[in-house]
């Protein structure tokens, strides 16, 4: 097949725009010829669950999926009933991005919360926590939090644990939707256990795709009394892979070593590079913490339109001009200081 992209532009839109990792790609390969049984009774299937455990504890266990809005849906799903809801912030991914997802293939009420950094605090769930035992209320049954949260920003392991602490007093679960939990374990400079499992998490949407996979997430289960079915709604949600080899075999690649972690603290710096580059420009103006591999800002007008002649991005709040810029594992300094030096152009 012939190529039909330029394979050396780079856009700062998302970091689901990134190709896959070099290493995942070689790790497909290995992972190709011959014959493996399907459905999950394959030898990289069983290999992710040793990965598994050595980031998360002996308890915890994977269920590879094929993306991340799967890992979701089916998380929350497998641990609430019919009647169940969910309180996450507003911003949410599972609450703005997903299309509906959670309510149409799951059944879920979502409660959603105001924030001003994209973090809940055990005060902001409160606000949701309630009218438990009455009939004409959705019952909360899991909080849901994300890290890195959808404003770039981190939680610590003792925000997470308050919030776990708090769900546990109430009879909830604490759900992470981890997308980009290798970001947050980077700017954390903490291993992955020390924000999950042992910070009292009970489910996680692992993520990889936007960390160098071609595809693949997986649900794992951090406490093994959280596991609600997965094994029987997997299929039933559509997120049951014949050929899960190829799930496997790149999850193993990215978390059997460090390219994880080598990944997203590459992302995070050249974040970390691109503020440094235009927050002191005149009229710029960065609207949140870079804590990940995000950038918020407002630009002085007509600064935008000229960037997007050149690179893609994304507008995040439409009324006041705020956009996101997004750096991924295949950022190089060169993109980062062509985009600095445009912005210095433009608005000079």
């Amino acid at each position: 097949m012939t190529r039909l992209h330029d394979a050396d532009r780079r856009d700062f839109a998302s970091d689901n725009y990134a190709g896959i990792h070099p290493e995942v790609l070689e790790a497909i390969a290995a992972a190709n010829g011959g014959h493996q049984t399907a459905y999950g009774e394959d030898v990289y299937t069983s290999r992710l669950q040793e990965v598994t455990a050595q980031h998360f504890g002996d308890g915890a266990s994977a269920f590879p999926v094929f993306n991340g809005t799967g890992a979701n849906v089916l998380a929350l799903q497998s641990v609430l009933p019919r009647w169940g809801a969910v309180v996450c912030a507003d911003t949410a991914h599972i609450h703005t991005d997903e299309n509906g997802a959670p309510e149409r293939v799951g059944g879920i009420k979502l409660l959603t919360v105001p924030t001003p950094d994209g973090k809940l605090t055990p005060d902001l769930v409160a606000a949701q926590a309630w009218g438990f035992g009455d009939e004409h209320r959705a019952q909360p049954g899991v909080v849901s939090i994300t890290q890195s949260t959808e404003l770039g920003t981190v939680y610590t392991p003792d925000e997470v644990r308050a919030l776990a602490d708090q769900a546990h007093d109430l009879g909830l679960r604490l759900h992470m939707d981890g997308a980009r939990i290798s970001n947050a374990a980077a700017a954390l400079d903490l291993p992955l256990r020390a924000f999950t499992t042992d910070a009292g998490v009970d489910l996680l949407s692992w993520g990889g795709t936007k960390n160098g996979l071609l595809y693949g997430e997986a649900v794992v289960v951090l406490d093994p009394t959280a596991d609600g079915g997965l094994a029987y709604l997997r299929k039933m949600d559509m997120q049951l892979a014949s050929k899960m080899r190829f799930v496997s075999a790149q999850l193993v690649a990215l978390y059997e070593g460090d390219l994880w972690l080598r990944s997203a603290q590459h992302a995070n710096a050249m974040a970390a590079r691109l503020r440094a580059g235009i927050e002191h420009l005149p009229g710029v103006q960065v609207t949140r913490p870079t804590q990940a591999n995000g950038l918020f800002v407002i630009f002085p007008a007509g600064v935008a339109d000229v960037l997007r002649r050149r690179w893609r991005f994304y507008d995040w709040t439409v009324e006041t001009g705020e956009v996101r810029l997004m750096c991924s594992f295949d950022t190089t300094d060169a993109d980062v200081d062509e985009l600095v030096a445009a912005v210095a152009d433009a608005v000079a």
